[in-house]
């Protein structure tokens, strides 16, 4: 691995444990020519993912853009960095076994919100109001009774 400080082609790895609930391997790194140290993630990645934009141009899947997407919406949220990782996760893991090489960005976008939904309600809406595209204050309170609706029918929320 290159290291990120000096571009030395060589660093020896220093200790190496499972991350993520075993669904990837964290590394920690040294470079012996400039002491500089960092760490690394390894993940297994089924297939190569292409996600199809809104546009019809094809990009590359990005895990770190899904996560960023779950950050955003989260920002000063009371949610653990652990529940976000194990629901981006998860997504990537549906996308790599659903056998499609290419994923619709929408099909992306609806299993993020399905996944905030479970995790916080104040993020569900925040992404929504991008994902949906909102315009006015009444796709708001649209968005709001739905969860006001999924309280009442679930008292244990």
């Amino acid at each position: 691995m290159r290291c990120p400080y000096c571009g030395s082609e060589d660093s020896q790895v220093k200790d190496s444990r499972p991350a993520e609930d075993g669904t990837a391997i964290r590394r920690r790194r040294i470079c012996p020519d400039c002491g500089g140290r960092f760490t690394t993630f390894e993940r297994v990645q089924l297939r190569e993912l292409m996600v199809i934009k809104k546009t019809g141009r094809k990009v590359p899947f990005d895990r770190d853009k899904l996560m960023r997407s779950f950050e955003i919406a989260l920002r000063k949220r009371p949610v653990d960095r652990e529940r976000i990782e194990r629901a981006v996760s998860g997504i990537v893991r549906r996308l790599e076994s659903s056998g499609e090489n290419e994923i619709a960005s929408e099909q992306i976008g609806l299993q993020v919100l399905e996944a905030l939904k479970g995790l916080d309600d104040v993020g569900f809406v925040r992404y929504a109001s991008v994902y949906r595209d909102f315009s006015h204050a009444d796709d708001f309170e649209k968005v709001i009774s739905e969860i006001s609706a999924k309280i009442s029918r679930d008292p244990g929320h």
